[in-house]
């Protein structure tokens, strides 16, 4: 008899088994996905508490890291690129180290909310064997904690953008409510990955560090450090299908432009990871079930 899911109900007592295989396209019902995680929803607040304090667990400073760290990032990479290399960003004033910088900081930040997904996901259940093994628990939670806490984290660092911005003269733009709807494509992109890579990451033991290598990658062949147009023309098309690079070039519209992206910038990536995601979780929901042989 296989155990197929295991709702929050279970911790009152009910424990739902399945003596058959649930069909792939059951998982695909995107009314029944946002049910069930509403119902889930407290233990994943819980887990994703426990991922955010746990970063700063035993630290003299605690949560106020959270902000800390990225506050230094942005210093030192305005220092590094602004002051010593002494690049400017196109269309800004040649004088504008300040605005160079954050215009820097908001690639890093849509950069980091992926990246962090991704790599913390392939050791994710294989570090919980507990969970696994022995309890009856929603496994498929444990990788939307993660993307929780890279969001958390990437709204901090937002926070301190904006506020920079405001401290050294910038002005403030309407569009900066959209910043959520720039980020929720990649938001939903990395809790796919983040399914796949925490179910594959079972099975391969050797996937966290090809993923480490991946991102490492990733991070110089996204404009991050430079703008697209930058690139040869032979390599732009290629670059943009990188869906961090649509993503960064919105925030940084609604953030210092104060211009709304094309909707069809927004919409299309949109759907395409809502689909990645519902098929990914279907992946995870499948695979699962062989978690116990393996560990």
């Amino acid at each position: 008899m296989s155990r197929e899911h295991a709702p929050a109900s279970a911790a009152r007592g009910q424990v739902i088994f399945s003596t058959r295989t649930v069909p792939f396209v059951t998982y695909l019902n995107l009314v029944t996905f946002a049910r069930h995680f509403w119902t889930e929803r407290h233990l994943i607040a819980q887990f994703t508490r426990r991922e955010i304090t746990g970063r700063y667990r035993s630290s003299l400073l605690g949560l106020a890291w959270s902000f800390i760290t990225p506050l230094v990032l942005l210093l030192v990479y305005t220092f590094v690129f602004g002051v010593i290399f002494k690049q400017r960003w196109p269309g800004m004033a040649a004088d504008s180290l300040a605005e160079f910088g954050l215009v820097l900081f908001a690639g890093l930040i849509a950069f980091g909310l992926f990246s962090e997904s991704i790599t913390r996901a392939p050791a994710l259940i294989v570090n919980a064997p507990n969970y696994v093994t022995r309890v009856i628990f929603p496994l498929e939670c444990l990788p939307i904690s993660v993307v929780g806490s890279a969001i958390f984290h990437a709204v901090v660092s937002l926070t301190v953008l904006l506020t920079v911005r405001l401290a050294t003269g910038g002005s403030a733009h309407l569009t900066w409510l959209l910043i959520p709807v720039t980020l929720l494509p990649i938001a939903m992109l990395s809790l796919a990955f983040a399914w796949v890579l925490s179910s594959l990451g079972v099975f391969l033991r050797d996937l966290h560090q090809a993923i480490a290598l991946m991102v490492q990658v990733l991070f110089f062949v996204t404009p991050i450090f430079y703008p697209l147009d930058a690139l040869p023309r032979s390599l732009q098309p290629y670059v943009r299908l990188n869906p961090l690079t649509g993503t960064i070039d919105n925030l940084r519209a609604v953030i210092f432009v104060g211009a709304a992206p094309p909707w069809s910038s927004l919409l299309l990536p949109t759907v395409i990871a809502g689909v990645a995601m519902l098929a990914a979780y279907a992946w995870f929901m499948r695979t699962r079930r062989a978690f116990g042989d393996v560990m």
